[in-house]
């Protein structure tokens, strides 16, 4: 057996997730928080639009696409000062032969992400 990823690995595992993607989709990067308790995680461009995303890893079995609505509409009203459009981003991480273990180092591992979720008015 390795070494399970600590939280903060976790973390970081969901944020290069993220952000490959957003790579991929043409974003620009103005700026990347890695500390998961400052918000968001990445501010980019696209199309001329500023975007604030959060990222959360979501222990299994928790559903990566909850996110906390408090947290999220608090993020909201900072991204509307900024014209900047709001997404949420989580990222399920589980074992791939038994999700009730840890994420093993250099182990294989279940991604569950099904994109970036923008967050609206109501």
């Amino acid at each position: 057996m390795g070494k399970p990823l600590s939280e903060r690995e976790l973390h970081n595992l969901a944020m290069n997730i993220v952000g490959r993607e957003l790579e991929e989709e043409g974003f620009e990067f103005m700026g990347v928080n890695s500390e998961p308790k400052r918000n968001p995680q990445f501010v980019c461009l696209k199309d001329k639009i500023l975007h604030f995303i959060v990222v959360r890893h979501v222990p299994y079995p928790e559903n990566p696409n909850i996110y906390d609505e408090a947290l999220m509409t608090k993020m909201k009203g900072h991204a509307d000062k900024h014209e900047a459009r709001t997404y949420y981003a989580g990222v399920g991480l589980s074992n791939a032969e038994n999700p009730e273990l840890p994420v093993y180092l250099d182990e294989a591992y279940v991604v569950d992400y099904i994109g970036l979720i923008e967050i609206k008015d109501e």
